[in-house]
Parts: structure tokens; sequence; C-alpha cells
């Protein structure tokens, strides 16, 4: 597949507000908490600038941290991962590899066997409900 590439405006314009254009295309961070959240029902999230999708329900946990967090992507997503050293720390940043999306960061102290945690912001998330 062919990577998504647009220019900044053209983001900017099909992305719609500025809090998600400088999160998803500047690696900003929203505010903790400040997500209203999604629906509790079973369905798939997907990355907000190209639609792929990225984590499944399942995967969802609530850690507190203020972010969606996730312990798992789901199969076969497009995520990748980077070295950020951004503001004196290392971190590994997680990125949609189909359109370059930044989404946030995967930590060492979640749940489960992988014992990830897969801390991303909410405004580069859509949620999709499970076909019923």
């Amino acid at each position: 597949m062919t990577k998504i590439k647009k220019s900044d405006d053209e983001w900017r314009k099909e992305l719609g507000d500025d809090l998600t254009f400088q999160v998803t295309r500047k690696a900003a961070t929203e505010r903790a908490f400040s997500h209203p959240g999604f629906p509790e029902e079973d369905g798939v999230f997907r990355c907000v600038c190209c639609g792929a999708q990225l984590f499944d329900k399942e995967g969802k946990f609530e850690s507190h941290c203020g972010w969606p967090s996730f312990s798992t992507p789901a199969k076969d997503a497009p995520i990748g991962e980077k070295s950020d050293t951004s503001f004196g720390m290392t971190r590994t940043e997680v990125v949609c590899t189909e359109c370059d999306a930044h989404l946030g960061h995967v930590f060492p102290d979640g749940p489960g066997p992988g014992g990830l945690r897969y801390c991303i912001n909410g405004v580069c998330l859509t949620f999709e409900p499970a076909e019923k």
C-alpha cells in the first residue's frame, strides 16, 4: 500500500480543528482527561487521519492516566514506533504507518502478558461500533 502523504494545509482542512492537526501532524499532546471518552460498546478504534484500524475494544483498559489506553494493537494494525527524546526524556512514540500520524506513546507498565500500555491521544482516534 502507498503511504498517504498530504501537505499541512490539506491535513488542516481535512481534520477540521487545530488540536487534532497539532497532535497528529506535529506530535503535540492533548491535555490529560480532556477527551470526552468513547462508548463502552464493542467496536474498533481507527486513525482519525486515514481510517486504518488501530485498536480493538478488547485491548482497551482504564489506566487512569488521562488518555485512552490499550494493552495491544489490533491484529495487523499499522502501528509503528520511533524513539522520542523530546522534553529531556526518552520515550517510544507510536505512529500510524499508513499516514505517519502521531498517536501517542507506549510504556512498559501495562496489564496482560505483554505488559504494555499504549497511551493514545483521544483526538487521534475515531470509534466504529461493532455491527449488531
